[in-house]
This record gives structure tokens, C-alpha cells and sequence, in this order.
């Protein structure tokens, strides 16, 4: 079926599990609310034939945040299905700030797609930050000095 990209903004729920939950229920509405095939999240996740081959090809394959901001290894099992957050540094480069908007990210995103992915005129964009399928990399956003969204964006699928 090939790789997907997902990118969302989402509301800050006062933590990235929170938050991380709130969008997986808002997703699991639009994409399986009219659906019986599964009733709920947990049933999706149990399906391990479709999960583990297909998967959603959206923040649904992703079941939780781990606080690291090491990158994630392909030979270790556990890495995969994970959120993690953008390294400070990391921010800082890419947005100008560490404390960037939702239209902030927004515009990096576009410019991130805009891009040319290849060749000698690539240059690294804040997609690169995530280089491993079935993992996403999470973004603090904020309005003034708040954090009110969460900037999110991964992979899926081979």
C-alpha cells in the first residue's frame, strides 16, 4: 500500500497523553463512526492482523508518547507506535522560536511540502525530523506565552 504521511493540530489537553487521546477519539469518530467494523479504539488496536499489516495511515497507529527525543531504532520493536517530541534544538531551527504558533507551524509544514525531496537543490525540512514509518514527532504550540495546541506529524505504513 506504500507509506502515508499525517500531519494534525490538535488542542492542548494539559498534557501530550491527554492531548494524544483527545485526537485519537476525535479521528476514531471520523474515520469509524458510521463504520461497524470496529466499535471502538481498542477494538482497531486488538485487530493485530490489520494493524500490524495495514494499519489506519493515521495518528491511530500511533498508541503512545514516549519522552525522548532520542531517534527511534527499527530493530527495536518498542520504538515502533510511539510519539515523541521535536528536540529542543531542533525547534528552535526550524520555527525561529521555541515557543511557535499554530499558524507557525502551519507555514513550516506548507514549506516543508513545497520542498523539493530530492536532488541537489533538497534541503532538510521539519518532515525529515521524522525518518521512521509507523512513529510521529510532536511540536508544543502556543498562543502568547500558553501552550494551546500540539503540532503533529508522522508516518505510516512501508
Amino acid at each position: 500500500m506504500g507509506a502515508s504521511d499525517w500531519e494534525y493540530v490538535t488542542p492542548y489537553e494539559g498534557t501530550v497523553e491527554k492531548s494524544l487521546d483527545a485526537l485519537h477519539a476525535r479521528v476514531f469518530r471520523q474515520t469509524y463512526g458510521d463504520d461497524d467494523t470496529y466499535r471502538s479504539l481498542e477494538e482497531l488496536w486488538d485487530d493485530e492482523d490489520f494493524m500490524g499489516t495495514e494499519g489506519t495511515h493515521s495518528i491511530l497507529d500511533i498508541d503512545r508518547v514516549v519522552h525522548t527525543t532520542a531517534a527511534p531504532s527499527p530493530r527495536d520493536v518498542r520504538d515502533y507506535g510511539t510519539l515523541r517530541p521535536l528536540a529542543h534544538d531542533r525547534v528552535v531551527r526550524h520555527f525561529g522560536t521555541d515557543r511557535p504558533t499554530p499558524g507557525r507551524f502551519e507555514e513550516v509544514l506548507a514549506q516543508a511540502r513545497r520542498a523539493p525531496r530530492y536532488g541537489p537543490d533538497a534541503e532538510e525540512t521539519l518532515l525529515d525530523e521524522c525518518r521512521m514509518r509507523w512513529t510521529g514527532v510532536y511540536v508544543v504550540l502556543y498562543t502568547g506565552d500558553e501552550p494551546t495546541h500540539l503540532g503533529i506529524f508522522g508516518f505510516s505504513g512501508d
